[in-house]
């Protein structure tokens, strides 16, 4: 008898194991969102877009909802690498800190479509929730924090303090992206985000100060 074969978990041609079919069907989801939006993504254009039959995208990786989590992981993946790439290690912290800002907008600057969906998607009630989607949030928002540590000490109040930035500017990036800021200033987006760093953390670096 000869060697068992291998199992593959995805598509009926066998050519992926159950990660890459996976990765397959993320990045095809991405460039199907990045060409007509979050209206185009469906099961039937997925599929056609990778060869596959509907039902090897359900088995190997889930129903919509599950695609769209897998793909934001991977957005999120995307956006620490590009968060990563912008620091220096010699810098003070209040320089990386806006550095984190500017690359955070640039990132969202470069891929409004595919970042949309982080905010705009919204999974079924009860969806599980891939293990990749918080581990990349917190990669993401944990190096913010360690950023942060030397200005803000406290573990507690640096949690606090990151998790209003990441969503200040979240939001930010979002009424950017979707063309209503200028309804609220004329002031550029860079700007805006920057003052609110600067702002947020000075107040901290004098509390920590007199502390």
């Amino acid at each position: 008898m000869g060697k068992p074969r291998r199992k593959r978990a995805a598509g009926p041609r066998g050519e992926h194991d159950r990660a890459g079919f996976q990765a397959l069907v993320a990045e095809a989801a991405e460039g199907i969102v990045r060409e007509s939006g979050l209206r185009g993504l469906g099961m039937r254009p997925l599929a056609a877009a990778i060869g596959y039959a509907p039902n090897s995208i359900y088995n190997a990786v889930g129903d919509l909802d599950q695609v769209v989590l897998r793909v934001n992981a991977r957005t999120l993946a995307r956006l620490h690498a590009s968060l990563e790439a912008a620091l220096d290690p010699e810098a003070p912290p209040q320089t990386n800190a806006l550095a984190l800002a500017d690359a955070y907008l640039a990132f969202v600057a470069a891929d409004p479509a595919v970042w949309s969906l982080v905010h705009d998607y919204v999974p079924a009630p009860g969806t599980a929730i891939p293990e990749e989607h918080p581990r990349a949030l917190a990669e993401a928002t944990g190096l913010v924090g360690r950023v942060l540590a030397p200005l803000l000490p406290d573990a507690a109040e640096r949690e606090r303090v990151v998790a209003a930035l990441w969503a200040a500017l979240h939001g930010l990036a979002a009424l950017s992206t979707s063309g209503k800021l200028a309804a609220l200033t004329p002031e550029a987006p860079r700007l805006l985000a920057r003052m609110l760093v600067g702002r947020v953390l000075g107040a901290g670096a004098s509390r920590t100060e007199s502390g």
